[in-house]
């Protein structure tokens, strides 16, 4: 499997935000964001082989529970379900990081389903190369909706405007029963001063729809550095 990096730190997102984490994140990606934080593993994928072995060991020496599996898009990875049904084998807490636009049969203790909207689509990068591709393939209800019935989920969502709020109610209206305590909304930045500049109306939003606000910690914290 291409490993592009593993790390520990804190989750920064999500319902389980604060909890120290072990991460291992695979490369290559299905989709093109134009915000994309991790462009190492989509844009300009790097990373190399590790066996499953010396994945599973490195987690289990790591001494923390709680492991994230992430991309990039992990389940582009042929071996993902056997990497986690052994994770999962060895005692661990597993989240896995999804755009949800695939759909494989696997262990988990939370699916982090994070849907792309349209503000996602890179129009003008690379001259429009990927956007038609992507806009295509961005969001899967059907793939969605399989995972929430299989595992403990959270919907998260990157916003960027006000006007995102109608693509999101249209999307859970396809979904059918969404549980909104489960459904995060986190405002569009990689800088401190992008997060402060949204995150106030995006917790406006939340307080008035009974969706969750979901901060990005390692931004806070960190700023946006690799292996953090």
């Amino acid at each position: 499997m291409k490993i592009a990096e593993v790390f520990t730190s804190i989750q920064g997102e999500g319902i389980l935000s604060g909890v120290p984490s072990f991460f291992i994140r695979t490369t290559g990606c299905n989709l093109r964001c134009v915000f994309c934080d991790s462009p190492h593993t989509s844009w300009n994928p790097e990373g190399r082989d590790q066996s499953l072995p010396q994945i599973i060991d490195g987690a289990i020496q790591s001494g923390i529970r709680h492991v994230v599996l992430t991309g990039g898009e992990p389940l582009l990875q042929h071996d993902i379900a056997e990497l986690a049904a052994c994770l999962r084998a060895a005692g661990l807490h597993l989240t896995i990081e999804t755009a949800g636009t695939l759909f494989k049969e696997l262990e988990c203790d939370l699916i982090s389903l994070s849907p792309k909207l349209a503000n996602s689509t890179p129009w003008e990068r690379e001259n429009g190369k990927y956007q038609q591709r992507h806009d295509d393939l961005r969001i899967q209800p059907q793939v969605l909706r399989a995972f929430m019935d299989r595992h403990e989920y959270q919907l998260k969502f990157v916003v960027d405007q006000p006007n995102d709020l109608k693509e999101i109610q249209e999307l859970l209206g396809k979904l059918g029963q969404v549980e909104r305590a489960r459904v995060l909304l986190m405002p569009q930045g990689i800088t401190r001063e992008e997060l402060d500049a949204r995150s106030p109306w995006v917790v406006e939003t939340c307080k008035k729809e009974g969706f969750r606000f979901c901060p990005r910690l390692q931004i806070e914290l960190y700023g946006n550095q690799r292996g953090t």
